[in-house]
């Protein structure tokens, strides 16, 4: 249940309620503000927080995607793809930069737009597979929205 609330909060609920009270405090460019956030959150924490479980062992990718025993392979994979969460993450979390939401999240809301969009047809996803397939697509589609954005404002003037 734990994982659900977490992965939730990250990609909908806090994004959401950050850009919120930015807006009604500071007021601003609600795509930049939300599509901060969104860097922020969806691919700052949680790509950090799912780095940090793949190196370390625990929350192993290949278990939550159903492997009963991962194989060697199968965990140094886990372990690689972790560093590569880890540092998108720690990028991530430069989107409270100004002016760095759009390059500190591009690489990390790409990978999980693509991620998303191949778990789409899977058939028999389990649960927590399913909810990290739609967040995928939610923080992906707000990356790509906050560059489209972006570089329509700067060609524009």
């Amino acid at each position: 249940m734990g994982y659900f609330i977490v992965v939730i909060a990250q990609t909908v609920a806090l994004p959401i309620i950050s850009g919120i009270s930015e807006l009604s405090s500071q007021g601003g460019d609600a795509v930049l503000v939300f599509g901060k956030w969104w860097v922020f959150w969806g691919v700052g924490t949680r790509l950090l927080a799912a780095g940090i479980a793949q190196v370390s062992g625990r929350g192993l990718t290949s278990q939550i995607l159903g492997a009963a025993a991962p194989t060697v392979q199968e965990k140094q994979i886990t372990r690689e793809l972790g560093m590569a969460n880890v540092g998108m993450g720690l990028a991530g979390l430069l989107a409270l930069v100004p002016g760095w939401a759009l390059p500190a999240g591009f690489a990390g809301g790409i990978f999980l737009l693509i991620a998303g969009i191949m778990h789409v047809a899977k058939k028999g996803k389990n649960p927590k597979e399913a909810v990290a397939t739609w967040t995928d697509l939610v923080v992906g589609v707000a990356v790509v929205v906050l560059a489209v954005y972006t570089l329509v404002q700067a060609v524009t003037g």
